[in-house]
């Protein structure tokens, strides 16, 4: 199925290719959900192939400086998030 991880306080003009730039050495990315609410801070959700990637994606890159703020990224449980729901959205 896969793993998949909240990315949290990125800037508003972020693209998908920015997400993936971040993401992709810690292991095969299956889908990016980018959310770009009307208020900041966008957000995202990144899919990974395996769930080992996934944990060490948040450990690499959670609290770590972007564009003048610190990512949030943490372990994504079920299939809703605190903003509403999933599907739907997109950017890129």
């Amino acid at each position: 199925m896969g793993a998949r991880i909240y990315v949290g306080n990125l800037p508003m003009d972020i693209r998908t290719r920015d997400v993936e730039d971040l993401f992709y050495k810690y292991g095969k990315i299956r889908d990016i959900d980018l959310k770009t609410p009307s208020r900041p801070p966008a957000f995202c959700f990144v899919t990974f192939e395996q769930m080992r990637d996934a944990e060490e994606a948040c450990r690499g890159r959670d609290g770590v400086a972007f564009e003048g703020t610190r990512l949030r990224c943490e372990i994504s449980r079920g299939t809703q998030n605190a903003y509403g729901g999933g599907g739907g959205g997109g950017g890129g």
